[in-house]
Parts: C-alpha cells; sequence; structure tokens
C-alpha cells in the first residue's frame, strides 16, 4: 500500500534514507550522510513524501518537490522486489513530467531509471559532495 507519510513514520523514514545512501553511495563519506541526518528529518516533514507500507512496514518512500524528485529510497533488503517501481508508477499517475539528479557514479539508478524512461538531460556537478552528477527527465 501507498500512502502518505505521518509524523510518526519520520524516524524509520530517515533511517532509510541514511542506510540507503551510506550504501549506493559508497563513494562519499558516510560522514556526509550522518552529518545531514537531522536536517533531513525536519525536510521531510515538510515535503510531499509518499511510503510503500505492507504488513505495517514502511519498505522505502519517494520525495517529491513538485514535478522533481528528490529521492527513491527502499530498505535494503528489499531492494529489486518492485518498491522503488510502485513508488515511482504512483507519482507518474499524477504527473505529466518528472526530473531528478543523480550521481554519475551511481549506476544501479541510472540503470533503473532509464528502463522507467528516464533521460539523460545533461551532468553536473553536486556541489555539496563535489560529485559529478545527472538530470534525468521523464516526460
Amino acid at each position: 500500500m501507498i500512502r502518505v507519510v505521518q509524523k510518526t513514520d519520520i524516524t524509520k523514514v530517515a533511517d532509510i534514507w541514511l542506510d540507503t545512501n551510506i550504501k549506493a553511495h559508497n563513494f562519499i563519506s558516510a560522514q556526509y550522510w550522518e552529518s545531514n541526518y537531522e536536517m533531513v528529518k525536519e525536510m521531510l516533514l515538510q515535503a510531499e513524501v509518499y511510503v510503500c507500507e505492507s504488513n505495517g512496514e514502511i519498505q522505502g518512500f519517494i520525495g517529491l518537490n513538485g514535478d522533481y524528485i528528490e529521492g527513491i529510497f527502499v530498505c535494503d533488503r528489499l531492494q529489486s522486489q518492485g518498491i522503488g517501481k510502485l513508488l515511482l508508477d504512483f507519482v507518474k499517475e499524477s504527473r505529466t513530467q518528472l526530473s531528478l539528479n543523480v550521481y554519475q557514479k551511481n549506476t544501479r539508478a541510472i540503470h533503473f531509471y532509464q528502463r522507467e524512461g528516464f533521460e539523460i538531460q545533461n551532468e553536473g556537478l553536486d556541489e555539496a559532495t563535489g560529485e559529478k552528477d545527472y538530470v534525468m527527465t521523464w516526460r
């Protein structure tokens, strides 16, 4: 089931965010993600966030800012089981276009987004991490 995030979900959602970022972005110091944890918890409360839940357990979430995807995060042990696609399809139903940034070194995510119809528009640099990224869009 996909539903809007609730205040009581924030710690679990932020924990998924932290764990997934550390594992998916091993080219960035874990301390970078850890140092942003509390700020992200605050931001999650103000953002458009949908969680995928099964049997009372949050399996993953997607965060949006208008038509911009801030991120899709799925529990490590549940990845590659279609949860990210479910979340993405859910938001595609209410949008005509979406965009996102993805680190160039995160090839797994790039392939996922390409499979889901996103195209690389241009490349840039994430100034916070110094890592190159791509802007990808779906229409």
